[in-house]
């Protein structure tokens, strides 16, 4: 059965394609070609959004219930806002909820749609640079440790937050070894340091200038290693709260295709060490440390856009294929063309949802 998506507008590469139609035969997409109504445009497809870093969605924070049903609401929640992939979240905890959150999605994913594993984001952190992480699991990483934390989570880890600056590097070459991300976060690295760990494979940053060494004029910090480096990407939360869009903007001029989008959504928890409180379009803890967003992966491309002179096809690319090329599924989202996947998220002129296609289906 076939679906076609008429009289639409697509980007390929930097050009922007319009007046297509496109059809999707099963899971494929099977034939772009240019449509016989010549209207403008009513639409405008881009591929599924990939989220790298998020906690919780559907009202459900997953390391407060680890469980099946708390990944799976997630997924549904996230595939509705045009989320098609994303790593669950999991800050510094207690090893037994590490456990149970690794055991958890090792079971979940023989039946995932578009959860691609997990990110865990700690407990191996700088104590200066926290932010609200829990203090109290926070310390320097063995090698034994995370041979026994790799084995068993048995393929489901895909990245992992560490201040490299407190690791040894044998540590941080085993990550790499066996495939995990390795992205510099909640550090206090000089410059010197944060160079020396990209420069030994870390692969990303852990939200640009959040719970970092910042930039100073005699100091320049983990955001002036990030700058300098040639291959160094980053993640940014672009809500206007975690950041001014004006950082966000010079960054992405920077950075450019080495700049992505993550949400680092929370939602709202009561229990546990991370109890989340709504404010505005933000989240705080009981003291009122920022702890987290709102945003979906939609209204941060929707911010670069409108508050950051960012194109829409640069835009996109942050939360699409600059994600997906780092953690190494590209062939999940990223092209639009014949024979791709058809993980796709249809917006109206304005840029508001009208359509998730996840896997040729209609959500």
């Amino acid at each position: 059965m076939s679906k076609v998506i008429p009289n639409t507008s697509y980007f390929q590469g930097n050009d922007l394609k319009k007046n297509q139609d496109i059809t999707i035969s099963g899971a494929i997409i099977s034939d772009i070609k240019e449509s016989s109504n010549k209207e403008n445009s009513h639409s405008l497809v881009v591929p599924g959004f990939i989220d790298l870093q998020i906690y919780g969605a559907g009202e459900r924070l997953f390391s407060a219930d680890p469980s099946v049903e708390s990944l799976t609401i997630m997924e549904e929640d996230l595939l509705k806002k045009g989320t098609t992939g994303f790593l669950a979240c999991m800050a510094t905890n207690s090893a037994e909820v590490f456990n149970e959150c690794i055991k958890v999605a090792k079971e979940h994913r023989r039946t995932a749609k578009n959860c691609l594993g997990l990110h865990l984001e700690g407990p191996f952190l700088n104590p200066k640079r926290l932010g609200a992480h829990v203090p109290e699991y926070v310390r320097k990483a063995s090698l034994d440790e995370i041979k026994k934390l790799i084995d068993f989570g048995d393929g489901v880890i895909k990245m992992m937050t560490i201040a490299p600056e407190l690791q040894d590097d044998e540590v941080i070459e085993y990550l790499l070894d066996n495939g995990v991300v390795v992205s510099l976060g909640h550090s206090n690295a000089t410059f010197e340091e944060a160079t020396a760990a990209y420069n030994k494979g870390i692969q990303t940053t852990t939200h640009l200038f959040n719970a970092m060494s910042p930039i100073h004029h005699r100091e320049p910090g983990i955001p002036t290693a990030v700058f300098s480096h040639d291959k160094a990407m980053a993640s940014i939360i672009a809500d206007g709260q975690h950041l001014d869009f004006e950082v966000v903007k010079f960054a992405q001029k920077l950075l450019q295709e080495r700049l992505f989008l993550i949400t680092d959504a929370v939602t709202a928890c009561s229990t546990g060490p991370y109890q989340h409180i709504q404010k505005g379009n933000k989240y705080v803890m009981p003291d009122g440390t920022l702890s987290g967003s709102s945003l979906t992966m939609l209204e941060a491309v929707k911010n670069c856009v409108m508050h950051c002179e960012i194109s829409l096809n640069d835009a996109v690319k942050m939360a699409t294929g600059y994600p997906a090329k780092l953690i190494g599924i590209e062939n999940l989202t990223a092209n639009i063309a014949s024979g791709e996947l058809a993980n796709l998220v249809v917006l109206d002129h304005e840029l508001n949802l009208k359509e998730v296609i996840f896997k040729g289906e209609t959500v």
